[in-house]
């Protein structure tokens, strides 16, 4: 296998060679895409009067206010800005001339800028006069959008059928050709003014500091979205979506747990809306900023099918869910022979078996990696393509899980936790050298521990998990607090110091008697990494020093960078 090889904590270009006994005629590839030009010189100056970055003898405008369900507190992630969301600290923005990629960098809470191909930026130019700085120009909606939203009268009443199967099948045999036909004379046509009213009242707009959602006929809701508190802005398509040339634009929102979306824009229309949402949020002026296309995006990796298949067949769950699938129905079918508890059993069963298979396999093919100026794109689907951002500095922790069957190949799969989004894969399967060098990329400047440098909790703790104590490691560097935990599957988190939120220890009555404690990091993701079964008095010291590197990190760190 072949990989990349660039990273920081690897050699330049030395993980190219690397995994080469993983055995197998895959490859991973690295196809590194042609720069854009640079734009250093062409990009139009900022408008200090619309630029956040900088301060203005302006006063900033008052957040507008929500209305209707879901925006009642706009403090929670988009009315006012929280200057240490996520990351503990106040981004800043640096000074500079101009907005180009290759220019001075701008920092900031915002999410990192692209998603799609480079190609792809045509799209952001139009031909338009933009409008000026005062206007709001409301949009729609593709106009496909309708055929999705008829079938709400439809799922009420399969709903209601699922609900009380025998009352609606009492209904069913009641029904004449007639009176049926005249109930779908009704359904279709009452299903398609809905869907037609839905979206005739659903808008959009973009203003110079936030995205606005206007929806619903009876009962009115607006989303006032400020452009500095979006974390990241996903382009998806379903499978009928691509057929119909439309996707879907999700947005990751600081303090928000609902991710909002729209759904469903032009392809080509979602891109550059993508990419003018991100421009204005890193500062350019609302005039230029569609004409700012999508940062430039350099391939770092792509995952090759047949390494994801043997991954997904040397991983454990995937041959026990087959197991209970295969084993469980059969057992009740002998002890009960009722065909309904059969199948009450056996579907649930056999729908994770597939998602712990072949639905990993389809979402989750044709995993690519690009680095761009704004952070790593991530590219995946075979039936339904998704294009996600990491977004840089917002990374709360990485964990690399080892199965098993995998150790031999040296695979690991990397996972991320990341503030106010849902992204959470970022490698399905990679050599564990390539994934280091990417996980480089992710926390600059962290190099991941060795597994000799881990160090093991005293032999005393096989008293509380005899055997499994083993599994357990701990190693604290000047950048990282990395834990261990797992025999069989192992999982090695890493969290920064200046990601840290708030260190525990926790001892119950059995680890007291055995002087033994957990010591529990919480990041700014609200997830917890816990180094477990460590000696008393080195909980301690952890505990103590802990807390100091993380007051010492977000106070040296870097800004939040999402535009380099």
């Amino acid at each position: 296998m072949t990989g990349p090889g660039a990273g920081r904590g690897a050699a330049e270009g030395g993980a190219a060679g690397h995994a080469g006994d993983a055995g197998g005629p895959a490859q991973y590839t690295s196809e590194p895409r042609p720069a854009a030009p640079d734009r250093n010189g062409d990009d139009p100056p900022r408008d200090p009067k619309h630029d956040t970055a900088e301060p203005s003898d302006h006063p900033a405008d008052p957040a507008p206010e929500a209305t209707g369900p879901g925006r009642e507190d706009l403090g929670a992630g988009v009315g006012r800005e929280d200057p240490g969301a996520g990351v503990g600290r106040t981004p800043a923005r640096e000074d500079g001339a101009s907005r180009g990629r290759g220019a001075a960098p701008v920092t900031g809470p915002g999410p990192g800028r692209g998603g799609a191909d480079v190609a792809a930026a045509g799209a952001a130019t139009r031909t338009e006069a933009p409008p000026s700085p005062g206007d709001v120009v409301e949009r729609r909606l593709h106009p496909v959008t309708p055929l999705r939203r008829a079938w709400a009268p439809v799922a009420v009443l399969v709903g209601w059928a699922v609900h009380d199967p025998d009352q609606a099948q009492r209904q069913l045999t009641r029904l004449t050709t007639t009176h049926l036909l005249i109930g779908l004379a009704v359904l279709i046509p009452a299903a398609a003014l809905y869907g037609f009213l839905t979206w005739w009242f659903t808008h959009y707009a973009v203003t110079d500091t936030e995205l606005r959602i206007r929806t619903g006929l009876l009962f009115r809701r607006t989303a006032h979205i400020r452009l500095e508190r979006i974390q990241a802005i996903d382009v998806t398509q379903p499978l009928l979506a691509r057929v119909a040339g439309v996707a879907k634009l999700k947005l990751d929102v600081v303090g928000t747990g609902k991710r909002d979306e729209l759904a469903f824009l032009g392809a080509d229309e979602a891109r550059a809306l993508r990419a003018e949402l991100l421009a204005r949020a890193a500062g350019f002026a609302p005039e230029t900023a569609h004409e700012v296309g999508e940062a430039p995006a350099r391939q770092l990796l792509r995952v090759p099918p047949g390494v994801l298949a043997v991954s997904l067949l040397l991983t454990g769950a995937t041959w026990g869910t087959l197991l209970a699938a295969a084993v469980v129905p059969t057992l009740l079918w002998l002890a009960t022979h009722n065909l309904w508890t059969v199948l009450a059993t056996a579907l649930p069963l056999v729908g994770a078996a597939g998602a712990s298979s072949a639905g990993r396999f389809v979402g989750e093919y044709d995993w690519t990696v690009a680095e761009s100026p704004d952070g790593l794109r991530i590219d995946h689907g075979l039936l339904d393509r998704a294009h996600e951002t990491v977004p840089p500095g917002r990374v709360q922790s990485v964990r690399l899980v080892e199965p098993l069957l995998w150790r031999r190949r040296r695979w690991v799969r990397v996972e991320l936790d990341v503030a106010g989004s849902s992204n959470s894969v970022l490698l399905p399967v990679a050599p564990r050298e390539i994934a280091e060098s990417v996980v480089a990329r992710v926390l600059p400047g962290v190099t991941v521990p060795a597994g000799r440098e881990l160090a093991r909790p005293p032999r005393r703790a096989a008293r509380c998990r005899p055997l499994w104590w083993r599994g357990h490691g701990l190693a604290v560097t000047d950048a990282v607090f990395a834990a261990r935990y797992g025999l069989l599957r192992r999982s090695l988190a890493l969290v920064p110091h200046a990601k840290v939120q708030s260190v525990r220890l926790t001892q119950g009555p059995w680890r007291r008697a055995l002087r033994l404690a957990d010591v529990h990091v919480d990041t700014g993701a609200n997830k917890t990494v816990t180094a477990r079964l460590r000696d008393a008095e080195e909980a301690a010291e952890l505990l103590r020093s802990q807390a100091e590197r993380s007051r010492t990190g977000r106070r040296d760190a870097p800004p939040d960078r999402w535009m380099a």
